[in-house]
């Protein structure tokens, strides 16, 4: 049995996944898939299946000219007669509807990604002849507003350290498990804020991908590009001391190679994360909703206050378009523009 890495397992697994779901829909939905499979992740084509399965269900409840019982009823034909309206009572129906006994609810964001796999999905029928029109060019999308980015400025970066050293303000029930992971744990946490990489990233690095002697790691970025990232040597002394702790420990099988492991001895999740974020950062910084990617958030702004190079902050954050990090840390060059105002003297004082 060969034996596969992480991010190989999720893509099996979200390949898997991705076959179900297009046995519960026509067969031509599968010539989509397939046309997209070489230039989207399988995590991004896995959200399709999904957004698309629950278009093709409002169809079955919605479209009247033809009854359809299931998504598999759902012909060509249907989707070529369906017009712009529909599809702007599909985005409202998105917004609060009822699914097996459950109220699912979607805000701007998620029915923007909706409508976005539903256009990449039309496009290509539409490019190829198989459907007579795309409804979905015609509608106007959720606009989004810019969130504030959330990130912690270095005394909160040091406060949220400390408390995943020495356990701060934690409570009793939270020490317990402290004492017991605080190693790893400050490990992990000092890793992700001294290079800024993903969540999926992180649990994803195996053993062998941490050359402590290089100060660097191997990790996969989003769309299964490998990249080399450099740690800070603030990061070598508790990697050091985690892998040695890690040594001791016997894994389950499937799961010898992983870095960071849970107290289950499985490599550890990304929930497992999100809550290890959550319970330092709350007593940490108890009024900023600290997250896994706002510690990347973090790293990204010191890098960029540090050096004011947008590129090199892109390229290490692995953004495949600077826009993106300018975007991101646009405030940042708002404030040093505002601190250069009195930089340029007009009169001698």
């Amino acid at each position: 049995m060969p034996e596969y890495t992480y991010h190989e397992q999720t893509d099996i697994k979200n390949i898997e996944l991705i076959r179900n779901i297009c046995d519960e829909l026509p067969p031509y939905v599968k010539k989509f898939f397939r046309s997209i499979q070489q230039s989207k992740s399988s995590r991004t084509r896995l959200g399709y299946a999904r957004d698309i399965k629950t278009f093709f269900e409002y169809i079955c409840e919605a479209y009247t000219d033809v009854p359809c019982e299931s998504p598999k009823d759902v012909t060509l034909e249907i989707l070529s007669s369906i017009d712009a309206m529909f599809i702007d009572d599909y985005m409202d129906y998105l917004q609060v509807y009822r699914k097996d006994g459950r109220v699912i609810t979607n805000g701007k964001a998620s029915i923007k990604r909706k409508i976005t796999a539903l256009s990449v999905f039309y496009s290509y029928f539409y490019r190829n002849d198989l459907v007579s029109q795309n409804p979905v060019a015609k509608i106007e999308r959720p606009r989004l507003h810019d969130k504030q980015i959330v990130r912690m400025d270095a005394a909160e970066t040091a406060n949220f350290l400390d408390t995943v050293e020495y356990g701060i303000n934690l409570t009793d029930k939270q020490l317990q498990y402290h004492k017991k992971n605080k190693t790893r744990d400050l490990a992990l946490l000092t890793l992700m804020l001294s290079t800024g990489i993903r969540i999926s990233e992180c649990i994803g690095l195996d053993i062998n991908d941490v050359d402590i002697e290089n100060t660097s790691i191997k990790i996969t970025r989003k769309g299964g590009k490998e990249a080399i990232v450099y740690f800070s040597d603030e990061s070598i002394d508790p990697l050091i001391a985690y892998m040695e702790e890690r040594k001791k420990i016997e894994p389950q099988k499937g799961h010898e190679n992983a870095l960071f492991l849970s107290s289950q001895k499985r490599r550890i999740s990304i929930r497992t994360v999100e809550n290890l974020v959550k319970k330092y950062s709350q007593s940490a910084v108890p009024l900023k909703h600290i997250t896994p990617h706002k510690l990347r958030s973090t790293y990204g702004t010191a890098l960029y206050q540090e050096t004011s190079d947008i590129y090199l902050v892109a390229d290490v954050l692995g953004h495949s378009d600077v826009n993106t990090t300018r975007k991101h840390y646009a405030d940042i060059d708002n404030e040093r523009k505002r601190m250069a105002r009195n930089k340029v003297q007009l009169r001698e004082k």
